[in-house]
């Protein structure tokens, strides 16, 4: 039912799906959506946690903790956003869009951008304990930054909407989060 749901979400839009589409799709009847899942808010909030529950951002976190050379930090940073992005970006596009008309799909959205940030906000942290974070910044404009270019929304652009390769863009992003952070980047 989740993959059919996320299958249906994802073609025709989180708004125009019912959840007797969804038991269509399935093979299933109406009310066995119903008792399994508890409705089409539910269902939207166990296909997002599958990207919560990712271990792509634990593992990165760990082994950017394990670094001390700022720009192996933000390789291994954008590298993990660049996996989980890869991963997850359907489903990021279905709560994005559902989000404009289910008030539940707007709160989550809200969580996991605040999450996102915060995963974001470990490598300022981390890059002012080593001294390497350019000294006009501090951790909270920094994590701006990071946002700006390592959101969901930066990979959709250039993955989805220009056709790059996830190898590019993973290469362009770390280059450019390198000039935008570090002290002593190169010219």
């Amino acid at each position: 039912m989740l993959d059919a749901a996320l299958r249906l979400f994802l073609e025709h839009g989180y708004g125009k799906i019912t959840i007797g589409d969804i038991a269509r799709e399935s093979g299933v009847a109406v009310p066995t959506v119903y008792a399994s899942t508890g409705g089409k808010s539910a269902i939207l909030a166990t296909l997002i946690q599958r990207g919560v529950d990712d271990p792509v951002v634990e593992r990165t976190q760990s082994a950017l903790l394990a670094t001390t050379d700022p720009r192996e930090a933000v390789r291994t940073v954008v590298r993990g956003v660049r996996l989980d992005n890869e991963q997850h970006l359907d489903m990021a596009r279905v709560i994005i869009t559902a989000a404009e008309v289910d008030r539940e799909a707007a709160l989550t959205l809200g969580h996991i951008v605040q999450a996102y940030r915060e995963a974001l906000g470990v490598l300022a942290q981390h890059l002012a304990a080593l001294g390497a974070l350019r000294p006009d910044l501090d951790q909270r404009r920094a994590t701006d930054m990071l946002w700006f270019l390592l959101g969901f929304h930066s990979w959709r652009l250039f993955v989805i909407d220009r056709g790059w390769s996830w190898d590019d863009a993973e290469r362009w992003l770390a280059d450019q989060v390198a000039a935008a952070l570090l002290a002593e980047h190169p010219a």
